[in-house]
């Protein structure tokens, strides 16, 4: 199979599944938020660093600072859009308007960047890009929701919030 069927059959993938998490994202709202359910997503991608075992994976050192650096922009705007209430005495996480096309506009930005690197940088090693990037947003945001959770079972009032939505 050639590089760009390849690269093609990925990013459809990629479409199907990033999808399939905001759907299950948008579906989870709509239970109370714990530390369990904040914690577990970015342990269980951790799993996800041992493809740098393999050796066509292994990335430069600007390879690996560019996309976590990324990831960390972009959970900024996550982390924007992200808020916490009170709901019968349970805690569950606010829904925004902004959101949901926060999520699809990274999808859309993620397949263009796939597209035009894809030609330069190695897929496996693309595939290590994405991970960092996707990790530097999910523990750095995260950590922000863990903050804001865990202010709000302190009672801790006001909780600091952004309202962007």
């Amino acid at each position: 199979m050639s590089e760009s069927t390849l690269l093609l059959l990925t990013t459809i993938g990629a479409v199907f599944m990033s999808s399939f998490i905001i759907f299950v994202r948008l579906k989870a709202i709509k239970k109370p938020a714990s530390v369990k359910k904040i914690i577990i997503p970015p342990i269980m991608m951790s799993t996800g660093f041992l493809m740098f075992i393999y050796e066509p994976a292994r990335l430069e050192t600007l390879q690996i600072i560019a996309p976590l650096l990324t990831g960390i922009v972009c959970s900024y705007f996550l982390i924007r859009t992200s808020h916490f209430h009170l709901k019968d005495g349970d805690i569950y996480m606010k829904r925004s308007k902004l959101f949901i096309y926060l999520l699809i506009g990274l999808l859309i930005a993620r397949v263009i960047v796939k597209m035009i690197l894809g030609e330069q940088v190695h897929l496996p090693q693309l595939a290590g890009m994405f991970f960092l990037l996707a990790f530097g947003m999910i523990l750095l945001g995260g950590l922000r929701c863990l903050y804001l959770l865990r202010n709000l079972k302190d009672g801790r009032y006001p909780i600091p919030r952004f309202n962007f939505g």
